[in-house]
């Protein structure tokens, strides 16, 4: 069984807790979500196997690994995370938080908890959607008009260690630096690789 990988490619992590850390990101295509925001074509994608994937990443020498997407939930597995792991990286996941486990492998449907496959996740919940995953190393909150009013609720429901709120697209940071300010237990996470040029 193979995987839809829209991209895999080199750069920093542009942000959240680890901005400015070398990282190979793993860009699986699709979403079970449309929001407005997104600017990845999902239709464009390459079929690759478990061992695609690890040949592609180990091209690069950075150790840890971003999965991301679309929604990576949809398509990894936890056998695909031990593989990687293997090779010592340090894996990294993006997720809506729609899904709070993911199968074994292709052949085994048996859930296994996301945390228990990954080092670290990063919760960014989307407004009008059903958050199922409960604890994440970090939630990060895209402000919009549709997510500010949910931001207590999202920090009641998803037990994290770090909170962040990011512009929605880079458009309204004085909006989200003068709600940080009022409510400073969230800090702010801005989209660095877009206002330096960098993928």
């Amino acid at each position: 069984m193979n995987f839809r990988v829209n991209e895999i490619f080199y750069s920093l992590q542009g942000e959240g807790y680890h901005t400015g850390t070398p990282a190979v990101f793993v860009r699986f295509a699709g979403c079970n979500l449309q929001c407005p925001f997104c600017d990845t074509d999902f239709t464009n994608f390459t079929t690759m196997s478990e061992q695609d994937i690890i040949l592609n990443i180990k091209q690069y020498p950075a150790k840890m690994v971003v999965l991301t997407g679309g929604e990576p939930t949809l398509q990894i597995t936890a056998n695909l995370c031990r593989l990687i792991q293997q090779q010592g990286y340090y894996i990294t996941i993006e997720t809506n938080g729609t899904r709070s486990t993911i199968p074994n492998n292709h052949n085994d449907n048996t859930p296994v908890r996301l945390n228990e496959a990954v080092n670290w996740i990063t919760c960014s919940p989307k407004a009008h959607s059903t958050t199922r995953l409960n604890k994440a190393d970090e939630l990060k909150i895209v402000l919009t008009d549709d997510t500010l009013p949910m931001l207590d609720e999202y920090r009641n429901n998803i037990k994290a260690t770090h909170h962040f709120l990011q512009p929605c697209s880079n458009s309204n940071t004085g909006q989200v630096i003068n709600y940080i300010k009022q409510h400073p237990t969230w800090r702010l996470s801005l989209q660095t690789h877009k206002l330096i040029g960098i993928q």
